[in-house]
């Protein structure tokens, strides 16, 4: 399964694109759906941040895995801020490295980029304590 929407560089894309997450996973346990949301929250807003274009989102379940990626025109690569307690930003791919099983980016030949992690599709209750 493969399924793909785009989304305006606007703040409430942000949302939109938690719940076309929501829509596509819909038979996954609750705790991945809710894993991948804060996950693509992340993504999600970093394209509308930083990237100051359009976006797309392309959601893929394979096997035990969801992949998740989020591809913008914008320049330059994402990095992994070391935000202070005080930053109000900047935690994003913290998060997404904590919470997936692996994550990445690439460069696309005409500019912008594609950033993506990958979610192993686990069992009610695996999840859970990576929430905690």
């Amino acid at each position: 399964m493969r399924r793909t929407r785009s989304f305006r560089n606007a703040p409430e894309s942000v949302p939109s694109a938690r719940a076309f997450a929501a829509e596509v996973l819909n038979e996954e346990p609750e705790e991945v759906r809710e894993v991948v949301a804060l996950m693509i929250s992340e993504l999600a807003s970093n394209c509308v941040r930083h990237a100051d274009t359009e976006f797309e989102v392309t959601i893929s379940r394979s096997g035990g895995e969801v992949r998740v990626e989020a591809m913008d025109c914008g320049s330059g690569a994402p990095s992994m801020r070391d935000a202070g307690p005080a930053d109000p930003h900047g935690r994003g791919l913290q998060i997404i490295d904590m919470l997936s099983s692996s994550w990445g980016f690439s460069t696309l030949p005409k500019g912008g980029k594609t950033v993506w992690f990958a979610l192993a599709s686990q069992v009610p209750g695996e999840v859970e304590g990576a929430l905690a």
